[in-house]
């Protein structure tokens, strides 16, 4: 397997989502994990885990049901709120820890957006 394809195990992709660096060897992972295709589907579940032990304790306080669970819908609420609204800020921090620049973005994109310049510039001229 090369070193591209290698993904971290369940325990070193816990400790990635809870902010630890991972090994040289798997830079090339982390930058498609940060630019690659559907990268902020994964950071929202990557900026989601590190709450599930507070989702877990509201569930065990007293009361009833439902009460819990508003509880729980609340802070999954604001938790998505700050992983999204955080998103550009914890994408150039992982990038930078990782050795990375902070700039990167996705191939596909950075592509389309070179194409679309090139066609208005072809059509408006300076």
């Amino acid at each position: 397997m090369s070193n591209r394809n290698r993904r971290p195990g369940p325990l070193r992709w816990i400790g990635y989502a809870f902010g630890r660096r991972l090994p040289d060897s798997m830079r090339d992972w982390v930058r498609d994990d940060l630019t690659g295709d559907y990268a902020g589907a994964r950071h929202v579940v990557r900026g989601i885990v590190p709450f599930t032990p507070l989702f877990a304790a509201f569930l065990l306080f007293p009361g009833e049901l439902w009460l819990r669970g508003a509880m729980v819908l609340l802070a999954l609420l604001l938790a998505l709120f700050y992983t999204v609204a955080f998103m550009p800020m914890n994408r150039a921090h992982r990038l930078a820890k990782h050795g990375l620049p902070v700039d990167l973005e996705n191939p596909r994109r950075a592509r389309l957006r070179e194409l679309e310049r090139a066609r208005y510039v072809a059509r408006y001229p300076h």
